[in-house]
């Protein structure tokens, strides 16, 4: 494979999924460690992302404040205004992190009065915008990679909450193999944000739609709704539908 190529590869992968490690691109590529650890140099060096131990970092993943390089930004921007219509006055919502969850948040009602709970100190602060929404950011250790909280203590917290929908993205979703993830404590977080949800909405850009990962998060079955850019009829997502999961 040229070095383009393996560029290009890696980008769409850290482009879908935020993160990437090391271990998993030279199992992909098949091509050395080295290798690999030169091509995520190249690229950072011409600020397509952030390398960091063991892997490297969407551009788009680390602020708020700039979403000049939030990929798939439109799409994001469709599913956000579709979730919207799931959250109504009064209630407890628990969201993830990530940038999906960013751009719904920024597109709430002005006026919305809620309870938010949320593990992403980038989500509480756009949600802090927002008179009416009280919000709670549940601490704990931080995960520089996926810029969420994470821990004993956060599963502990987030144990004695019921919400009554969680806001929850994905790295990779599949109509018989589920959630999935590549990083165990984010798995044993969403895990736990699920069962603390009366109802589970997953915000998934389509190209994310039919992948499994190594890990597992949750059945199809434990999902309530599947909320994507792509028109609800598209038949890339009847089997969502055919698995008992309302697609928005």
């Amino acid at each position: 494979m040229l070095k383009k190529e393996r560029h290009d590869l890696i980008m769409r992968h850290i482009n879908l999924h935020n993160r990437v490690l090391t271990t998993d691109l030279v199992q992909l590529i098949n091509v050395s460690e080295d290798t690999i650890r030169r091509d995520l140099q190249e690229l950072a060096e011409k600020d397509q992302l952030y390398k960091v131990h063991g892997g490297a970092l969407s551009k788009s993943y680390q602020s708020t404040f700039d979403d000049s390089t939030v990929y798939a930004k439109e799409a994001k921007l469709s599913i956000g205004k579709k979730a919207i219509s799931l959250i109504i006055d009064g209630m407890v919502v628990l969201t993830g992190g990530g940038t999906t969850v960013i751009e719904l948040v920024k597109q709430l009602p002005e006026n919305l009065h809620a309870t938010f709970f949320t593990i992403s100190p980038l989500v509480a602060i756009e949600l802090a915008k927002y008179p009416r929404i009280e919000v709670i950011l549940i601490g704990g250790l931080f995960s520089k990679n996926s810029q969420v909280t994470y821990g004993g203590q956060v599963i502990n917290q987030l144990s004695e909450i019921t919400a009554d929908l969680c806001l929850l993205g994905t790295s990779a979703i599949h109509p018989v193999d589920g959630l999935t993830d590549t990083d165990w404590e984010i798995n044993q977080l969403k895990k736990t944000m699920l069962n603390a949800s009366k109802k589970t909405a997953v915000l998934c850009i389509s190209e994310k739609l039919n992948i499994a990962l190594r890990l597992k998060v949750a059945p199809i079955g434990n999902i309530d709704y599947l909320i994507t850019e792509l028109p609800k009829d598209s038949k890339e997502l009847l089997t969502y539908k055919d698995n008992g999961v309302e697609v928005l």
